[in-house]
């Protein structure tokens, strides 16, 4: 993965602490997931690091879980041998931020707001991303912002982008069920990038599952070009 987004996308959706065993970095949840839950490698690793990285997770009460990145082949054949299997793969795309603000947003139609309106938060809530999670966007250091879509003449849908090192990072974007498919998560990316502009990024990142058709479809078609991926190793 490309070192300056693979920061970025740590730094703008932080855990609650980690520590480190050998070669890994091991990633405190707090119930927030496993994006920011898991073991990530660091460095050069040893089998017994595995196992100690194993021990962090459990002592934090925490599923022992490994976030690999695609091409790292050592890892995964080690974890493989270990029992973990390979869970949710991730694409973690990324455009250039100017491409996306040629075209003016629509007036009414995306904000950029900090701290959280409570319909973003019901939004969230509604879409499976609770407290927890959203005490991620919390941690995280500013320049970030909460981005409200609205369409049909209510607000619809929400995400969370923060900038890293040039980089914005775009994370819990949700759109209600009924308003999903009507244009609005295209123009909330046209949003985040001239937000992300006028705080100094250049370029703008997101991860989205392989399993979401319709989310890969539609950054493609804004652009997005794919900069590296990832799965998780979990035992079962």
């Amino acid at each position: 993965m490309d070192p300056a987004i693979a920061a970025a996308f740590d730094a703008t959706w932080p855990a609650a602490g980690h520590a480190e065993a050998g070669g890994f970095r091991v990633a405190r949840a707090e119930g927030a997931g496993r994006r920011v839950g898991s073991a990530r490698a660091i460095g050069p690793w040893t089998p017994d690091d595995i196992d100690a990285a194993t021990a962090l997770h459990a002592a934090w009460g925490q599923i022992p879980a490994f976030r690999v990145d695609d091409d790292d082949d050592a890892l995964i054949a080690a974890l493989s041998a270990r029992g973990f299997r390979r869970q949710t793969p991730t694409a973690i795309m990324q455009i250039a931020a100017g491409e996306l603000t040629e075209r003016a947003v629509p007036q009414m139609t995306v904000f950029a707001v900090w701290p959280p309106l409570a319909i973003q938060r019901d939004i969230w809530a509604a879409g499976q991303i609770g407290p927890a999670r959203q005490a991620v966007m919390q941690r995280a250091a500013a320049p970030k912002t909460a981005l409200l879509g609205r369409t049909g003449d209510r607000a619809a849908g929400t995400g969370f982008a923060a900038i890293h090192a040039g980089v914005a990072m775009v994370h819990a974007v949700e759109i209600l069920p009924d308003w999903r498919r009507r244009g609005l998560a295209a123009w909330m990316m046209r949003g985040a990038a001239r937000w992300a502009r006028e705080n100094g990024a250049e370029r703008l990142a997101l991860a989205v599952t392989r399993a979401n058709a319709p989310a890969l479809a539609l950054y493609r078609d804004l652009g997005f070009t794919e900069a590296g991926g990832y799965a998780y190793y979990v035992k079962p």
